[in-house]
């Protein structure tokens, strides 16, 4: 059975991963006017990409118990 963890943490990871490259290659100069000089392309996907990666971490550790218990899962 898939854990629910997997294809969210994956989603996270692949949307925080493509947000971040595009805050660290983008131009500077659009935060100036926007977002108060800080650059929150580069931020929020930083933070999609940790909560996805924590996502994955929780499947992971979720599958190893259950297979040390010996769970038919």
């Amino acid at each position: 059975m898939l854990d629910i963890r997997i294809p969210i943490g994956l989603m996270f990871s692949i949307l925080g991963a493509i947000l971040a490259v595009f805050g660290w290659f983008s131009d500077p100069h659009i935060y100036v006017v926007h977002s108060f000089g800080k650059n929150v392309n580069l931020g929020w996907g930083c933070v999609l990409l940790a909560f996805g990666l924590f996502m994955l971490t929780l499947a992971y550790v979720a599958q190893q118990r259950s297979k040390n218990r010996g769970d038919p899962k």
